[in-house]
């Protein structure tokens, strides 16, 4: 469901495997989806990210928003935040009573679902540029640039029909440039202040390696696992000596439940040339002193219990002789 919204925030924000990544979030976005069973029935999810991180939610009951972090409303008031959930919510009324008359116009089959994502980000040199994006059903459907509604191909003659609605209803107008272009900056630059703490924090990451199931015959998996770093962008790579090994596959990164982030570092080759490969992770955290990891042949259980364990019942052995002698 949040399938689309997900796809333009990796265009408009790319993630990505950067050690020279700003370190910080630069935007802030709301995520909006309806969803209409019929032309009575609807329900709305909404909720506010910095970056990829979740710092609102939506309760759809009361139409007011939920904050994640302490810091969440910035430095608003809450007079300040409250005339934000309002005109929020007062956007969410108004698409409702609108889809009906637009989907009996225009022939749309329920169950209808549409996708929005709205925000504003932080560009080098410190201006701010604000974003709309709205999809039905999965597909580019409007956006919107400064106070002009631009109708997507995807969307059709129905994409042209609403802009043109929208164009010409002053009210919906306002209320987007007041919510979101005039609001969403300063929102932005608010909630960054008052979360710097957190959102400023550097977390070390750790890592480990271990072998994955073989691919085939003769060759081996070998998996770098980088777990519990903060903030986001981070760079691992499988090495030879000094050289990059070009075969190194990265998992996504995913969120640990503490907020930092974990990855998965692969690299398919033949047994035979295990020797000299190491995983090497790069962090603002680490503060230039990277981990590097070598890969080594794994110790076996007998080698262990040879290593350990028999000296140690020796010892007892010995022990326990040397007492008897005593008495």
């Amino acid at each position: 469901m949040l399938l689309l919204p997900f796809q333009l925030l990796a265009v408009l924000f790319p993630g990505g495997d950067s050690e020279d990544a700003f370190q910080g979030p630069t935007s802030f976005h709301v995520i909006q989806i309806l969803s209409f069973a019929n032309n009575t029935w609807a329900h709305a999810q909404g909720s506010g990210w910095l970056d990829d991180l979740q710092i609102l939610g939506w309760n759809s009951e009361s139409g007011t928003a939920i904050p994640q972090k302490p810091w969440s409303k910035g430095n608003f008031s809450d007079e300040e935040f409250a005339e934000l959930e309002k005109t929020f919510r007062v956007s969410l009324y108004r698409l409702s009573q609108h889809l009906p008359v637009y989907a009996s116009q225009f022939l749309l089959k329920y169950p209808i679902e549409i996708q929005a994502i709205v925000g504003c980000e932080q560009r080098a040199g410190g201006s701010i540029v604000t974003f709309f994006r709205k999809a039905i059903g999965g597909l580019d459907f409007l956006s919107a640039e400064k106070d002009t509604c631009v109708p997507a191909p995807e969307g059709g003659s129905g994409a042209k029909y609403v802009c043109k609605l929208i164009m010409t209803n002053h009210a919906v107008i306002n209320t987007v440039m007041k919510l979101f272009f005039d609001n969403c900056p300063r929102y932005l630059l608010s909630v960054l202040d008052a979360g710097k703490s957190e959102l400023q924090k550097q977390v070390k990451p750790e890592a480990w390696l271990s072998s994955g199931p073989s691919p085939r015959s003769g060759r081996l998996l070998l998996v770098c696992h980088v777990s519990g770093f903060y903030p986001k962008p981070v760079w691992v790579r499988w090495m030879r000596g000094e050289q990059e090994q070009p075969e190194t596959q990265h998992s996504d990164l995913l969120p640990n439940a503490d907020w930092t982030w974990y990855l998965r570092v692969t690299l398919d080759v033949a047994a035979g040339e295990v020797a000299g490969l190491s995983c090497r992770v790069k962090h603002s955290s680490l503060e230039g002193q990277d981990i590097i990891l070598h890969w080594g042949h794994p110790i076996s259980i007998g080698l262990i219990f040879l290593a350990i364990i028999v000296p140690s019942l020796i010892f007892l052995l010995c022990l326990a002789l040397w007492y008897l002698r005593c008495r």
